[in-house]
């Protein structure tokens, strides 16, 4: 073993023991350090006195490998954790990895559902039973507020005012929010709570919008489970997370009119910048638009 594969043990002993960090992180910082390593070996640098020049032949070698942008930058960040620890132990004096810029992260366009998706979901979803009932109902909020599923799992009946077709939710940071939904949400959000939700609820005592069978509380797993068999039923060519349908509801938002500034706000945005992804859906689709209608191509 090698001095630097030495200091790597050690300084995945620390992050286990000291530190205390999960196992999937310290397998991160494993992979990272040992890509590092062989190329420390391959190019025999010293790896106690590497200057700027030096990593950015590194960083030419990741990139060589077909490393992401994203999975580079996750190395730059093991490698300065772990010359600041090196510069502990007493082993270097500088952290030449702090010099180092990460490249920009790749911004990976969220997935979302054309109508006919939407629609062909919708269409197949029974609400026959007070769980289905309920299962329509969670498809018909999620798209209609464009609230997280960790947000609807918490709603509670208090949160709903149906008369004014709003939902008060507490997002990330416990900040509060209200949401609105329309006519169709309307309607089975009425249904459920006047025929379905009585019937599900047992002896035990919640206020909670969403029940499981047992009459408890309706878990975000259980959420995602429902949302994932709705999606399998409508047999769509294309697997979805419950979280493609704060996509679609952004970007149908968006297609059809509303303003940036008013998506951010009703998604529980903090940052307005979060909220341009969609602006990237938006703009290709328009690109498509004129691309199939402008006849002088």
């Amino acid at each position: 073993m090698n001095s630097l594969s030495k200091d790597i043990s050690t300084f995945l002993k620390y992050l286990s023991n000291e530190k205390r960090y999960p196992n999937n992180t310290i397998i991160s910082y494993s992979n990272d350090l040992k890509r590092y390593n062989d190329f420390i070996r391959s190019k025999k640098i010293n790896y106690l006195t590497i200057n700027k020049e030096e990593i950015r032949f590194f960083l030419k070698y990741l990139d060589e490998k077909k490393l992401s942008k994203n999975s580079i930058s996750r190395t730059l960040s093991s490698l300065r954790n772990f010359y600041a620890f090196l510069i502990l132990e007493g082993k270097v004096q500088n952290n030449q990895f702090k010099l180092i810029k990460n490249p920009k992260k790749e911004k990976k366009l969220p997935n979302f559902l054309q109508p006919n998706e939407m629609m062909q979901i919708l269409e197949t979803l029974a609400s026959e039973t007070p769980l289905e009932k309920r299962n329509r109902l969670i498809i018909e909020l999620l798209y209609a507020t464009g609230i997280r599923v960790s947000e609807l799992a918490n709603i509670s009946l208090n949160d709903i005012n149906i008369n004014d077709y709003e939902i008060k939710v507490k997002g990330k940071g416990s900040k509060d929010r209200i949401v609105y939904f329309g006519e169709y949400a309307k309607k089975y959000l009425d249904d459920y709570i006047t025929n379905s939700r009585s019937v599900l609820k047992s002896s035990k005592t919640t206020d909670k919008l969403l029940l499981n069978k047992d009459g408890g509380n309706l878990t975000v797993r259980s959420i995602e489970n429902i949302v994932n068999k709705v999606v399998d039923e409508a047999a769509l060519k294309h697997k979805i997370s419950p979280h493609v349908l704060r996509h679609t509801f952004a970007t149908d938002m968006l297609n059809n009119g509303a303003d940036l500034k008013s998506v951010q706000e009703l998604l529980g945005h903090s940052s307005l910048s979060t909220t341009q992804i969609y602006t990237h859906i938006t703009n290709e689709r328009l690109r498509n638009v004129y691309l199939k209608s402008f006849p002088r191509q």
